[in-house]
This record gives structure tokens, sequence and C-alpha cells, in this order.
């Protein structure tokens, strides 16, 4: 697979079978994200398809592999500067989806006008996502000592990320 075949577009309600085997996974898991491992369906697509966020998908060849979402960070005086979210299918991971997404989002975010990408609750101890955030530019500008409650791990650290667009 090349992430330059990879088509992102914005959801459709036909997509959220797909989205739902992307999220669920990673839910309940327990290592990432900070949703509760036992949410369901309507809970997970309530945090993901929140008002404040616009959806996204990667598609290749029809099938989805990954989703993001866009929204601003804050509000007000600060609504300039974008956060997202981003998760990719299991079978897909190591391929290019996320970089390709995020390469996306930043584009996105940019032309909608933000200054800024910040990620606030990186967990430490997703490594591999760490790397790509860092390759792709972002640094961590700061440490959120035991902040993410590991489903294996226990209390783990978190960062906050930060990108000038």
């Amino acid at each position: 697979m090349s992430s330059a075949d990879l088509i992102i577009r914005p959801v459709t309600p036909a997509d959220h079978d797909a989205i739902w085997s992307i999220l669920e996974p990673v839910i309940r898991d327990g290592a990432t994200y900070p949703l509760d491992p036992a949410l369901d369906r309507a809970g997970a697509f309530e945090y993901w398809f929140a008002p404040d966020k616009t959806v996204f998908v990667a598609e290749l060849d029809g099938a989805v592999l990954g989703t993001y979402y866009l929204k601003p960070n804050s509000t007000g005086l600060a609504d300039h500067v974008a956060n997202a979210g981003y998760m990719t299918h299991p079978a897909a991971r190591g391929k290019g989806v996320a970089s390709a997404m995020a390469h996306d989002s930043f584009a996105r975010a940019k032309n909608a006008g933000y200054r800024a990408m910040q990620f606030n609750l990186v967990i430490a101890t997703n490594e591999q996502a760490v790397r790509l955030w860092q390759r792709l530019g972002l640094q961590v500008i700061g440490r959120l000592p035991e902040a993410f409650r590991h489903r294996r791990l226990g209390y783990v650290d978190a960062f906050v990320m930060y990108k000038k667009l």
C-alpha cells in the first residue's frame, strides 16, 4: 500500500460500521485513548462525532483504514489552535495511514485559519505515536505526570505536543 493512494475525505453515515471497527479495538485496549474500555458504540460515537468536531476517513480501494477528527483546541481568544485525534485500523498500522491523516489534518487546519496544532494527551508509553508526531514536527512542550491510567501498566505520563502551522 502506498499512502499516496489513500483518499482522505469527510465521513458519511455509510462509514459508521467501518469507523466502529477502528474505534472499538483502540478503546478496548485502554492504552492510548482516555476513553473507558467498556464504552459502547453509542458512547464512542458521541465522543468521536461531538458537535465541535469534523470527522474524516482514510480509505484505500473502498476500505476505510483510518479516521480522524479536527476541532478547535479551545474557545474564544484561543480558538486559533487546532486539536485532532487519530485512529488507524489494527490491520493497517505501520503502513503510513496515520502519517497521511496527520499531513491532511495539518493542511486542513491551516486552510481553516488555525495557526497551530496541539495534542493535549499523547500517552508517553505510546512510543510509536510519539516518534511519528516528532517526525512530523510536533514538539513535546509539557509532561503530565501519571495523567493516564493505562489498562496494563497503571499510571503513566502523558505529553502535550505542539506544532506551529
